[in-house]
C-alpha cells in the first residue's frame, strides 16, 4: 500500500506539467552548477612536468644526484632477469658490484631483462 501511495504521488505530479516542469527547471539549474563549479577545480590544476626528474626529486634510499649513483634510467642485476628504476626497492636491494645500468627500456630487454613487476612506471 505505501509504495503504491508512492507511485500515485510521482505519476501525479508528472500529470501536473506545472509542478513537473518546475522540478525539472530546478534539477538542471543545479546539475549545471556542479558541473561549472567542477570544471572550476579543473582548471586550477597544474599540469605535471617531468623534466629533468631525477635532478628535482629526492629519491629513496642512496640515490639523490650528489652521491652519483645513478649512471642509468635504467638498473638491473648480474644476476639477476628483471630491471627497475633506479628509486624501486627492487634496485635498492642490488649490490653496488653486481649493477648493470641500461639508458633505455629497449636496451635491457635486448640484454635478456625483463621489466619489474613491482615497480611503478614500468
Amino acid at each position: 500500500m505505501y509504495f503504491k501511495n508512492k507511485i500515485k504521488l510521482i505519476t501525479d505530479i508528472i500529470e501536473n506539467k506545472d509542478i513537473f516542469i518546475a522540478l525539472l527547471i530546478i534539477f538542471i539549474a543545479t546539475a549545471s552548477f556542479g558541473l561549472g563549479r567542477l570544471s572550476k577545480i579543473d582548471e586550477n590544476k597544474k599540469s605535471l612536468q617531468m623534466e629533468n626528474f631525477v635532478e628535482n626529486t629526492a629519491l629513496i634510499g642512496d640515490f639523490s644526484p650528489e652521491n652519483n649513483n645513478i649512471k642509468g634510467n635504467y638498473v638491473a642485476s648480474k644476476t639477476g632477469s628483471k630491471y627497475h628504476l633506479p628509486w624501486c626497492s627492487g634496485a635498492q636491494t642490488i649490490k653496488e658490484e653486481n649493477k648493470i645500468w641500461f639508458e633505455t627500456k629497449e636496451e635491457a630487454e635486448s640484454r635478456g631483462y625483463s621489466p619489474a613487476k613491482n615497480c611503478k612506471g614500468l
